[in-house]
């Protein structure tokens, strides 16, 4: 796990308490193109898929719950986080649908 991840797990961890915290990177992914390659070679950290399981979420709409997530991450961002896939949801909302699968 490279930092980016690791600042990215700690400050989600300590804003949502989360029930649940998935996180990958996903740079491999991105390698080819010309800004990673400039950015460091193609093998950092830039793009990442998040999925997150916590009540801090209740009441909130997914742009609501984005934008906390966003402003949590403002300084990794800043610093060639290039990239985030979220999915966020209640501890209810993970419940319901894995009982309909």
């Amino acid at each position: 796990m490279g930092t980016v991840e690791t600042s990215i797990r700690d400050k989600l961890t300590a804003l949502l308490q989360p029930a649940e915290l998935n996180i990958t990177n996903d740079s491999w992914k991105h390698r080819h193109h010309v800004a990673m390659k400039a950015q460091d070679g193609g093998n950092g950290e830039s793009h990442f898929s998040i999925q997150v399981v916590s009540e801090a979420f209740k009441g909130k709409t997914t742009m609501q719950r984005h934008r906390m997530i966003y402003a949590a991450l403002s300084d990794e961002l800043a610093q060639g986080l290039h990239a985030l896939s979220l999915k966020t949801k209640t501890p209810e909302e993970q419940q319901k649908d894995t009982a309909s699968s």
